[in-house]
């Protein structure tokens, strides 16, 4: 998939507050600080379009990104980040329930897991979520740069068997600093929503 253009759109916090012209989507969801926005900017090739913040809990509303006019990625609050207020928590958790459960233009999520870690319980009820929706997953292993090759191999390893994941289940070592992980991630989004393979793009 080919990236010519890339421009936030707008946050919402509510259902209601969705883009509704049908565009088909693309969402990353994962615990907090993880590297979701740091891993759209990379995609996108766009430093700073989406914010980052070394603090946990720094996206709190649904953040649409418009791609090539054509496409919107939607970077879904962070879960798991213990110091929110418990209503705080219970109001994003019903935020991506709505819109991993109910968003009908929602082609593909992207989940994502730190590559240094075992998932946590989290992790594993966001599969079970998703798989409950019935919605098409990649799993994207995010920090690759701060591990060795054999520690990459290692870390899906752990990740496939602690989520009871197939043996041949995709999961694609990712980093926002070396930008390893980009090209295979883009094939796998321009397969699903049908864009021009990321062969096409420059590097």
């Amino acid at each position: 998939m080919k990236i010519t253009t890339a421009a936030f759109l707008k946050s919402a916090s509510l259902p209601e507050h969705f883009p509704g012209d049908g565009r088909p989507e693309v969402s990353f969801v994962g615990r907090s600080n993880v590297g979701k926005s740091s891993l759209l900017n990379t995609l996108l090739r766009r430093k700073g379009l989406a914010k980052t913040s070394s603090a946990p809990g720094k996206t709190r509303l649904v953040n649409f990104f418009d791609v090539n006019g054509r496409f919107y990625f939607v970077d879904l609050p962070g879960y798991g980040f213990a110091k929110a207020p418990k209503s705080m928590r219970d109001e994003w958790v019903d935020l991506m329930r709505a819109y991993l459960g109910g968003r009908e233009t929602l082609g593909l999520a992207a989940l994502l897991l730190d590559i240094r870690h075992k998932p946590s319980a989290q992790d594993a009820e966001m599969v079970e979520m998703l798989e409950s929706y019935e919605r098409p997953t990649v799993l994207v292993a995010t920090k690759a740069d701060k591990v060795s090759r054999n520690q990459q191999s290692a870390g899906v390893a752990a990740i496939r068997r602690e989520l009871g994941l197939d043996r041949d289940a995709l999961i694609i070592p990712f980093s926002s600093e070396t930008g390893q992980g980009r090209r295979e991630l883009l094939s796998v989004i321009g397969e699903v929503l049908g864009a021009p393979p990321v062969q096409a793009e420059e590097d």
